[in-house]
């Protein structure tokens, strides 16, 4: 028996409009705000898990205003980038560009000086939680409606029960499925996905 080759194509670049909030609206709509010159508060910081659209959001919102200084996986920040970051918080704080950062930590849990701990607990702090299954498929049936696919409720029900959960692996799954269906030339039903995922190379 042979398994598929998953050609996985890219992702669409990320935006707020196609970021599942489910249950981060709230973080959401203050990044947008952030983004947009309209937020009072001028540091925002998000904490979660892989898979909660942390780095999503600060893309969508590097996308959104160029001037923004954003900071990704701030645990992973050396003592010079630790400094810069400080800094700009200093900085927006006095009116300068906003700042948006993200970790996998809350501020007081994060392995940097404390000083840093502390300026990025000043702003608006913002746990993630990842989507539940019906956020997750709602992104899977848009996503396929995008690439003018149909999904049945008993395809979506076996891609969230047999394949890894993050929206950027059901993505990437979803991408190889379109090219496999095109290459059958076959609507992506649940036999079909069960062919592709059991075929070896």
């Amino acid at each position: 028996m042979q398994q598929l080759v998953l050609d996985i194509g890219r992702a669409p670049e990320p935006e707020f409009a196609n970021y599942i909030a489910g249950p981060n609206a709230e973080a959401l709509a203050r990044v947008q705000a952030l983004a947009a010159g309209e937020l009072r508060e001028a540091v925002i910081y998000l904490w979660g898990e892989r898979g909660t659209g942390r780095t999503h959001l600060l893309q969508a919102a590097m996308r959104a205003n160029a001037a923004l200084v954003v900071a990704d996986d701030v645990e992973a920040l050396n003592e010079a980038e630790q400094q810069q970051l400080f800094a700009a918080i200093n900085v927006a704080r006095d009116g300068g560009p906003p700042v948006l950062a993200a970790g996998t930590k809350p501020p007081a849990q994060l392995g940097l000086r404390e000083d840093l701990r502390t300026r990025l607990a000043w702003g608006l702090v913002y746990q993630l939680k990842p989507p539940g299954d019906d956020e997750k498929a709602l992104y899977l049936r848009g996503e396929a409606a995008r690439r003018g696919l149909r999904l049945s409720d008993e395809v979506v029900q076996y891609l969230l029960t047999h394949l890894p959960r993050d929206l950027a692996s059901l993505n990437m799954v979803l991408e190889a499925l379109d090219r496999y269906s095109l290459a059958a030339k076959r609507p992506v039903t649940l036999p079909l996905v069960r062919q592709a995922l059991e075929k070896k190379s």
